[in-house]
């Protein structure tokens, strides 16, 4: 049962991990650091809450595989505890997947924003600020993504 331990806590370990990212206004990565970006502003023209989905780097499958075939082998006797073995990694890997992803799906917002010269867009982004119809913003563009912040 020692081995069914270390599992479960580098099970943890890895869905925790997973969760250090944010996609909010708020957070640059190092890579964003240092880097020009555009700045736009705007009227905030919506604003409405929706779900980003959670992060699927196969590190909830393999470490719900290994805690699944940990449990499974202790099934049965003989050929029985390949058997639970492989059963149990099977369906631990496919509760370690939705368990990673679910654990690190982020509430966000899809801000659409029309800008000083007409154009209307949107962007999403993990909820941190809030932002009202009718408010000014800028919107940051660069490397392929943007921000909308006050």
């Amino acid at each position: 049962m020692n081995a069914l331990r270390v599992v479960s806590v580098l099970l943890v370990s890895l869905i925790l991990a997973g969760c250090a990212s944010s996609r909010s206004g708020d957070v640059y990565s190092r890579d964003q650091a240092r880097r020009e970006m555009i700045v736009r502003t705007g009227i905030i023209e919506s604003v409405r809450e929706v779900s980003m989905e959670g992060t699927k780097s196969g590190a909830g499958t393999i470490a719900g595989a290994a805690v699944g075939g940990v449990a499974g082998s202790t099934v049965g006797g003989g050929k029985g505890h390949i058997v639970g073995a492989i059963v149990g990694a099977v369906l631990g890997g496919v509760a370690g997947s939705a368990i990673e992803e679910n654990f690190t799906k982020k509430n966000a917002l899809e801000i659409t924003v029309k800008l000083d010269g007409g154009q209307l867009i949107a962007v999403v982004q993990e909820m941190g600020e809030y932002f009202r119809p009718g408010e000014r913003v800028r919107v940051l563009s660069g490397s392929g993504s943007s921000r909308v912040t006050r």
